[in-house]
């Protein structure tokens, strides 16, 4: 199944939805399938609490462990609202391609659509009196805005509660155009309270207030940076309003404060951990909340007056439809136990998972191959759930050293629902043991469903068969979510297997981020610049400086996920501003995320460029895998840097400084799935061969190795393509040698890639690149008069923009980074 040529488009979830960076709103706003509770809402009697949990509707009694079961699909249910009379129940159903609300009512079971219009619809709430709804949609525009809508026909008719407008401020997170987000009625159902980012350049919005009349504009109620997640909630008494928040703090917990647009806000929670989702009882005295502080999600119920909380536990699952045992056990191919990441489809064709599992999905997905996006969580070797009956399907990875293992069972009454899957490793060169891999770009925590830690974050790293893991502390807008974790050490969590290093990303926009490995003395502060609006507005420390303070400390720098298709063109992207020709011309760039959160063979025309022109920059795969999201670009490890590691590392610390040592040597290769392999004269990539004459020949060995069809093997020489290789019958494996005549000095690779994406690889298509083996002839440096004359142009639009900055803080800023624009085109002449 997985040898077979497949067309593939991959597309964003949902990507009707128009607002930039959708990975940060696909998670942190839209609702997500996870094993715990997502959502929450009581009945009007306040005994119990109707949530989304694993993709359904439940319903609880608060002072009971049984959950029943109230949906159970197609697709998967979420964000539920129980109506004033306590009948029906609105809520959004992910299904098609698209987040339609609808409407169960409970004594009959029955559900019907309020909306068919293949948009996103979210947050459902009814009106005090039962007789509008509330929600937020992507209706006419493709953005999120309020609307109101009551029943005709048996159909919702609904209207924007706002006409849209496009703010004045600039934004690089967020859209030009306003949003509104989280509605919530005011008692007397007179006014909606919902997030509204009415000129505000960071975070999503301030709370306010609107009057339900015509003409009416949003009343101020609290300024302040939100993420997303606020989520605001009306107490019976019109006056308190509980939210989520993260004022002066690395996470969410709940805070009140009144409607009078005056009061200072105070915290009812406190902890290193995320709230969110509060709603209030009917009668006021308690908050029901979603809470990840153990990892997975959960709901607290806490009275308002004391703070007395309780875990709704549940003991007991009442499914609407039969269920079954289902157990799974991973072995590697001596029978023991192992580690992997596990899809499983049950005959519903609905995900499922352990409970104790956490629950990912991917971020796009190919809708010629799939219903939905790839959902997937990993085991320790042993997977113990409940399925529907029917035809189930399970897929098992184990890294990029191993067979993609695929099995369909049926699961059926009265039959052994269980499977023994083996793992078998792919069949790999001898020399393949010298090579540890590591994924240099993960964030630990970042603001998703769930709460990371060192322990949990090994493991994730484990299943994926992934050496060492980096996780680059960075700023979430004010919040820096892992900074306490930040260490010079490697991770107590750290074992013989897996690696855990906090490293740090330097995070401007306007500069392009720096990963900064291997820092041994501290983090840098401020973790961020060229923040317009703030007081980190100038766009000084460049990125120059930060790469020499990281030096200073021993770390390794890269640039990270660089360049979408098509790559920068200088002379039509007057605004390009990122500064890796300069920092490269400095000699200031270890390492390039060639394989990355990026179009792969775009960032590797830029890299071309800057070998050619003399930099010795190492290639590295890193994700910019959010490792606590349920919707992420992931899993950690998909983008990957294998460094050739040399000599004993018995410690964490020596493999730590083995690892980062070989990467600024150059001695790696970057992959999402396949394996290459180079070797020049028997030198391995980071290496250099000096050469006494021209078209001197050179002899090369090169290997492929590949879970995945892939189509190209190729040879490039300072850029160009001079051997291309068949990848054998299924297209996987090859091992070839030969002998090339060499022209003058440059540099040489091999690269591995498919024009197409694959369903069982989650990233764009496959891609793999070894880092350059480095070749002199007579000595001399190799020159590029056309990569020169790209990078002087770019340099140049970099000059003008920074001349024109009125918001440095003094002149010697903006003087000291155009020094080193004069020290970067003067490299970039001699190259010529």
């Amino acid at each position: 199944m997985l040898a077979g040529s497949v067309s593939a488009e991959r597309r964003p979830v949902l990507d009707q939805i128009d607002v930039p960076h959708n990975y940060y709103f696909r998670e942190m706003f839209l609702p997500q399938l996870t094993s715990g509770p997502s959502a929450l809402a009581w009945t009007p009697d306040g005994k119990s609490l109707v949530y989304s949990m694993q993709g359904s509707l439940w319903q609880q009694a608060i002072d009971s462990e049984t959950a029943v079961q109230l949906t159970s699909g197609p697709g998967y249910d979420f964000q539920p609202d129980v109506s004033p009379d306590g009948k029906t129940i609105v809520f959004a159903r992910y299904l098609a391609d698209a987040v339609e609300l609808k409407l169960l009512n409970l004594q009959s079971g029955k559900i019907v659509s309020l909306t068919d219009g293949g948009n996103v619809n979210v947050e459902p709430r009814w009106s005090p009196d039962g007789g509008r709804l509330a929600f937020v949609s992507t209706r006419d525009t493709g953005r999120f805005h309020v609307f109101v809508g009551e029943m005709v026909e048996n159909k919702l008719v609904a209207n924007p509660v706002l006409p849209e407008r496009e703010s004045a401020i600039y934004r690089y997170y967020y859209s030009a155009f306003d949003h509104e987000l989280s509605p919530a009625w005011a008692p007397d159902g007179q006014s909606l309270f919902f997030v509204n980012n009415r000129e505000v350049p960071y975070g999503s919005g301030n709370i306010v207030q609107l009057a339900l009349e015509e003409g009416a504009e949003p009343r101020l109620i609290r300024k302040e940076e939100t993420s997303w997640s606020a989520s605001p909630d009306i107490a019976p008494d019109g006056r308190r309003i509980a939210y989520a928040s993260y004022l002066g703090r690395q996470w969410h917990q709940l805070w009140v404060t009144h409607v009078d647009a005056v009061a200072e806000p105070f915290p009812l929670t406190y902890g290193e951990f995320d709230v969110s989702s509060p709603r209030w009882s009917p009668d006021g005295s308690r908050i029901a909340y979603i809470t990840n502080e153990n990892g997975d999600t959960a709901i607290r119920v806490q009275e308002f007056v004391g703070g007395k909380s309780t875990v709704l536990s549940v003991a007991e699952k009442k499914f609407k439809t039969r269920m079954f045992d289902f157990e799974l056990n991973v072995v590697d191919i001596y029978g023991k136990p192992v580690s992997a990441r596990v899809s499983i489809v049950g005959g519903d064709g609905r995900s499922y998972a352990p409970d104790n599992a956490w629950l990912h999905a991917d971020d796009s997905y190919d809708r010629d191959h799939a219903r939905f996006e790839t959902k997937y969580f990993h085991t320790a070797g042993k997977a113990t759930l409940k399925v529907p009956a029917g035809a189930t399907h399970i897929s098992v990875w184990r890294g990029f050293e191993h067979e993609i293992e695929r099995r369909v069972i049926n699961v059926a009454p009265g039959r052994d629902n269980a499977l023994t899957l083996r793992v078998t490793p792919l069949d790999l060169p001898t020399e393949w043991i010298n090579w540890i891999s590591g994924d240099v770009h993960v964030h630990m925590n970042y603001g998703g469903s769930y709460r990371n830690s060192p322990a949990n974050m090994v493991e994730q790293a484990r299943a994926e068969d992934l050496d060492v893991v980096f996780n680059l502390i960075v700023n979430k807008e004010q919040r820096i979510p892992d900074i306490a974790y930040f260490s010079t050490e490697p991770d107590a969590s750290s074992d013989d297997e897996v690696t855990l290093l906090h490293a740090q990303e330097y995070h401007t926009s306007y500069w392009g981020h720096l990963g900064l490995l291997g820092l041994d003395s501290h983090l840098l502060v401020p973790d961020y610049s060229a923040y317009p609006g703030t007081a980190a507005a100038s766009v000084f420390p460049d990125n120059v400086t930060i790469a020499r303070l990281a030096h200073e400390q021993n770390a390794a720098v890269g640039y990270v996920h660089p360049f979408l298709s098509p790559p920068p063109d200088p002379e039509k992207d007057k605004n390009l501003t990122n500064a890796l020709p300069v920092d490269a011309a400095l000699g200031l760039v270890d390492y390039y995320e060639t394989v990355g959160f990026a179009d792969h063979r775009a960032s590797a025309e830029v890299w071309y460029k800057l070998l050619n022109c003399g930099a010795r920059i190492a290639a590295a795969g890193g994700t910019d895998a959010m490792a606590n999201y349920a919707s992420l670009r992931g899993p950690v490890g998909l983008n990957r840097t294998y460094v050739r590691a040399t000599g004993d590392a018995e410690t964490a610390a020596e493999r730590r400084d083995n690892w980062i040592a070989g990467l600024k040597a150059g001695a790696s290769m970057a992959s999402n799935g396949p394996l290459v392999g180079l070797t020049v004269n028997g030198e391995y990539p980071g290496s250099e061969i000096a050469l006494a004459d021209r078209d001197e020949e050179v002899s090369f060995s090169a290997t492929l190795r590949s879970a995945v069809p892939v189509d190209h093997l190729e040879l490039v020489f300072n850029g160009e393509v001079i051997e291309t290789f068949e990848t054998g019958p299924d297209k996987r494996k090859i091992d070839v040698s030969g002998n090339i005549a060499i022209r003058g000095s440059g540099w040489l690779l091999l690269r591995a890639w498919s024009e197409e994406a694959h369903p069982m690889l989650l990233d764009i298509y496959p891609y793999a690149t070894t880092s350059p083996v480095y070749i002199t002839v007579k000595g001399k440096a190799p020159k590029s008069t056309e990569a020169a004359e790209y990078f002087l142009a770019w340099i140049e639009n970099i000059r003008s923009a920074v001349t024109s900055r009125t918001d440095f803080n003094s002149d010697h800023e903006q003087n000291f980074v155009l020094s080193h624009l004069d020290e970067a085109e003067a490299h970039y002449q001699r190259c010529r």
